[in-house]
């Protein structure tokens, strides 16, 4: 048998029960970039039904569950920056779905809460992306979503020390 480098090694096919397989590395990669399209088409349907994007939608749930929240809070929640949130809060303000009130202990700080518009929305609950992953997740045992999840957590913590 002639030996193959290490690089022709982890470029060779990999075959499990007859079928080709990419490895563990990539196979996660695939599904994640499958999921990442999958929310992107679902984000994209549910604004052109409901005129709402699914960020947008976890925004105003949030809100909606933490009434008086600050931006900067619900940037951590979220992990989104600040200026990514930004138009977000933005978008859904021109759309009288969420109102800014000064905080009385600091000017500076704006607290969000939802209009009667933006509590209709908040309580959607068909047509939406979230909807479909408490489907989904209802079809999964719950320590397996705790797994999950745990593993989405450590991998987002790893991509974001890549800096």
């Amino acid at each position: 048998m002639i030996a193959m480098s290490a690089r022709a090694q982890r470029n060779a096919e990999i075959q499990v029960n007859g079928k080709r397989t990419l490895g563990p590395v990539l196979e996660f990669m695939r599904t994640l970039w499958a999921l990442d399209h999958a929310l992107q088409s679902a984000s994209k349907r549910m604004e052109s039904r409901l005129r709402i994007t699914a960020p947008q939608r976890l925004v105003v749930r949030i809100v909606g569950r933490y009434p008086g929240i600050s931006a900067g809070e619900l940037s951590e929640i979220l992990h989104l920056h600040p200026s990514t949130l930004t138009g977000i809060l933005k978008r859904l303000g021109d759309r009288g779905l969420l109102e800014r009130h000064p905080d009385p202990s600091d000017a500076r700080r704006a607290l969000l809460s939802l209009t009667s518009k933006g509590r209709t929305v908040d309580d959607l609950r068909t047509g939406t992306v979230e909807a479909a992953v408490r489907r989904a997740l209802a079809r999964v045992r719950p320590a397996s979503v705790q797994h999950a999840r745990e593993v989405a957590e450590v991998l987002a913590a790893e991509l974001t020390r890549m800096g």
